[in-house]
């Protein structure tokens, strides 16, 4: 585990503290997700940041004006750490610790869930309800449209892929085979 990784866990649990203390966990999460997608999407802004010709805090200044009333005080009193401490690089691994300790703490978990098709709501729901079951947490379900599965589902909750594509049994189907004949 890099260092890095290590000091945004310290922040993310900071923060989590913070938003758990004035109830804002999930608008926290989603504040935090859409910085982040702001600052990878961004070139321009990426370069703001980076630049050593501007000083911190008229980085800080502008990131403010900008932020102020669009995101939550925690993220921006974060954001704000960051930037004096020159740390702005582990916001994603800020990020993803803070999701980790948001799931470990309320009982949630996120789930890809690959399909051929768009899942309607009710597919989604019947299928968080089914792995959550598996898992013992609420899922929350994000669906990706892939058209290179046959059919079926592949679902990633975590490190851990449940293959149940039609494509994913065919080649457990041909390793079995495989093995069988090898004997």
């Amino acid at each position: 585990m890099s260092q890095d990784t290590i000091v945004a866990k310290r922040y993310a649990k900071a923060l989590f503290e913070v938003a758990f203390e004035e109830r804002q966990i999930m608008e926290v999460e989603e504040d935090l997700k859409s910085l982040v997608a702001a600052l990878n999407s961004d070139v321009e802004l990426q370069r703001f940041i980076s630049s050593p010709r501007i000083t911190g805090e008229h980085k800080l200044a502008v990131l403010k004006k900008a932020l102020e009333g669009k995101l939550s005080g925690a993220v921006i009193n974060t954001l704000e750490i960051l930037m004096k401490r020159g740390r702005m690089d582990i916001l994603p691994d800020l990020l993803d610790s803070y999701i980790k300790i948001e799931g470990d703490s309320l009982g949630l978990a996120d789930a890809t869930v690959y399909s051929t098709y768009s899942l309607s709501s009710s597919e989604q729901t019947q299928v968080a309800e089914e792995f959550g079951r598996l898992s013992g947490r609420n899922i929350r379900i994000t669906n990706v449209v892939d058209k290179s599965l046959l059919g079926g589902l592949k679902v990633i909750i975590g490190d851990t892929l449940y293959d149940g594509s039609l494509s994913g049994k065919l080649t457990r189907l041909e390793k079995s085979f495989n093995d069988k004949h090898r004997r």
